[in-house]
């Protein structure tokens, strides 16, 4: 692939089922384009991921605007357009009446090309995390070094964000006595759950018996980090948080006496694909991106909510976004985050400009990690240990 400034570069953006592809040229000399972040609670909830992250398109509107992209009205100024058949989020379009129609490209969308494609100047309305959700371990995913600045709403208009001021939350006697829903909801809340978590959930394991994702000591669920291809594909981001959680721990939201929430990834695929399907199922929606692999998404606004896979019947993998928890995004009374180990899908990002984002991403994670002196987790070191 030629180097010099004076060749154009062809970028793609395309959906994971690849029913929607768009391409468009750009000067080597434009880049690195200027990106943005945001962490606002509508954002998370829109697509499942931690954070959204986007570009302006360089390419036409017009070849977009005429295609046949699902489409959810996210303001009354901004609608999200996404691919309808595996959920893939695409495009943000703008509109408003003194401006011309503009679209926004979320980079999780873009080819893996170019070392050096996108910078992300600043990260919007980490405010609304509570606990300051991924932003402090993005503050550093430029190639340049230039620190990617943390804004409480918009950039400029209002303060930073004090990451020196947030720690990771700890567990008390009575996080390990009270039950405890929390919320999985979509932005349209099409989707409208609850992870129900208990001290009954694993209390008569032992730990040699306890599932891989809960912690021996605090029975808290691990989140990890994921940048496959089919996951960055499916949410629009570079890197994707999920938490594990059993089927049984899943709820419909509310007071109901209709029957329970699908038990099985099995059943979970028959009630959803059913056209009997039961109402509080609500907007559930699923692509099947492998003969064996389900991703469930809302129908209506495009967010991602579980990955299933056959031969882990009783299990789901949940977007860690979508979780609504009072403590913050992070959700750390209920979730411990697998700071500085291997990042899932790693060999997918090689060769790109998301290899370094990826790289940064970790490496930021783990200084963070030291230096507020909380240990590795028993999942990292297992792993160490085996290498």
């Amino acid at each position: 692939m030629s180097t010099d400034p004076t060749h154009n570069l062809t970028i793609t953006a395309q959906c994971l089922c690849k029913a929607h592809s768009y391409l468009t040229s750009i000067s080597r000399s434009s880049l690195p384009l200027q990106g943005s972040i945001c962490h606002c609670k509508s954002c998370r909830h829109v697509t499942g991921a931690m954070y959204t992250s986007h570009i302006k398109w360089p390419g036409l509107t017009r070849e977009v605007l005429s295609s046949d992209l699902a489409r959810y009205e996210f303001t009354s100024n901004v609608s999200l357009l996404f691919c309808g058949t595996c959920s893939s989020p695409l495009f943000w379009e703008e509109y408003y009446n003194d401006r011309p129609k503009a679209l926004d490209v979320f980079t999780g969308a873009l080819s893996n090309i170019a070392e050096n494609l996108i910078t992300f100047p600043d990260q919007i309305f980490v405010g609304d995390t509570e606990d300051g959700g991924v932003s402090q371990w993005l503050v550093d995913v430029n190639e340049d070094g230039i620190e990617s600045r943390c804004w409480k709403a918009r950039a400029i208009k209002s303060e930073t964000f004090d990451h020196g001021r947030l720690a990771l939350v700890g567990t008390s006697n009575e996080d390990h006595q009270s039950p405890r829903d929390i919320p999985i909801q979509c932005r349209c809340k099409g989707v409208d759950l609850v992870l129900r978590r208990s001290r009954d959930d694993f209390s008569p394991s032992g730990t040699d018996s306890l599932p891989f994702f809960i912690d021996p000591t605090t029975h808290k669920h691990l989140a990890t980090f994921d940048a496959c291809n089919t996951c960055r594909s499916v949410f629009g981001v570079e890197i994707v948080n999920w938490t594990f959680v059993l089927l049984r721990q899943i709820h419909f939201a509310g007071n109901t006496e209709q029957p329970g929430f699908p038990q099985s990834v099995q059943d979970l695929e028959k009630a959803v694909s059913s056209p009997d399907r039961d109402a509080h199922l609500g907007t559930l929606s699923l692509y099947k991106s492998s003969p064996d692999v389900q991703r469930y998404f809302c129908s209506r606004c495009s967010a991602s909510v579980f990955y299933t896979v056959d031969d882990r019947p009783g299990l789901v993998d949940v977007a860690v976004g979508l979780l609504d928890a009072p403590e913050g995004a992070r959700a750390e009374r209920d979730l411990i985050w697998n700071l500085g180990s291997r990042v899932g899908g790693e060999d997918d990002v090689v060769g790109g400009w998301r290899e370094g984002f990826v790289r940064r991403v970790k490496e930021t994670a783990e200084k963070w990690r030291v230096n507020g002196g909380y240990p590795k987790t028993w999942r990292r070191l297992a792993a160490e240990e085996s290498a």
